[in-house]
């Protein structure tokens, strides 16, 4: 008290406006501090919302796997397959797309293709490259009856509704094969998922001339799956890219011609 008390009126004065200089800036210390969490998380969620709008790079590198695959280009689809593998894609995951080619290329490509993928894999092995084994389904696949209901229930889901048509009822074995054989053999090994392989098939599909009105269904299937229109975009650029024009002008005319009838895209 006796100091305070002996303090100059001008160093009171002085003192005083040190003293509240320094509350302030202490509370704007505070302040920064309590605010750069909160901005730290905004610009987290900033990146991963714009992360969740791109393609990973495992995902795009399967639609030159499947293209090149499809169409029985073995030099370029071993190129793919290792820089697939060189970029996360697990063997499970390429074998996986590699069969599903049965469904949409037939048997004799997907052999070939399978073919290719184990001399890919013999190669970087003997070159010391331990790759990703990946999984295996998690559950056994139905057969008989439970095989029919379990195509059919997903095939529903893809689609959004249930699938009719005059062809169907023409050739109901076709109607049966794709139920049974794709959307239940194939659809029911989850150790791939749905969205890796409705870009498999828009690969697939965009590479082989004439069946276009497929090409379509399937990008609406990408759609109802969780694929974005921008990342389906994204898709065509990269089969311009590391496929060819030819591939990528089918899958850009087939999403154009989808989103002019489907309004908000």
């Amino acid at each position: 008290m006796t100091q305070i008390n002996n303090i100059t009126p001008g160093k009171s004065n002085i003192q005083r406006r040190i003293a509240y200089v320094l509350a302030m800036s202490f509370g704007l210390i505070a302040v920064v501090c309590q605010a750069t969490p909160a901005l730290q998380e905004s610009q987290n969620m900033t990146s991963t919302s714009i992360a969740s709008e791109l393609l990973s790079v495992r995902q795009q590198a399967i639609l030159p796997i499947a293209a090149f695959a499809a169409v029985g280009d073995l030099p370029r689809l071993n190129t793919a397959l290792n820089q697939g593998l060189d970029t996360g894609l697990s063997v499970s995951d390429a074998r996986e797309v590699l069969v599903q080619l049965y469904a949409y290329a037939g048997f004799p490509r997907s052999l070939n293709a399978l073919g290719e993928l184990m001399k890919v894999l013999d190669a970087r092995k003997q070159r010391g490259i331990q790759d990703i084994q990946g999984q295996a389904p998690s559950h056994s696949i139905p057969t008989g009856e439970a095989l029919l209901i379990a195509g059919t229930a997903n095939q529903t889901k893809l689609v959004g509704s249930p699938v009719k048509g005059p062809v169907f009822y023409f050739a109901p074995a076709i109607d049966e094969y794709l139920k049974t054989h794709l959307f239940g053999d194939i659809f029911e090994r989850d150790n791939l998922d749905w969205q890796s392989r409705e870009l498999a098939t828009m690969g697939m599909l965009a590479s082989l001339q004439g069946v276009e009105p497929q090409l379509q269904a399937h990008m609406r299937i990408s759609l109802n799956v969780g694929i974005t229109a921008k990342q389906l975009r994204q898709a065509v650029q990269v089969l311009e890219d590391r496929v060819d024009a030819d591939t990528a002008m089918r899958a850009r005319n087939a999403l154009e011609h989808l989103l002019a009838a489907m309004p908000g895209h």
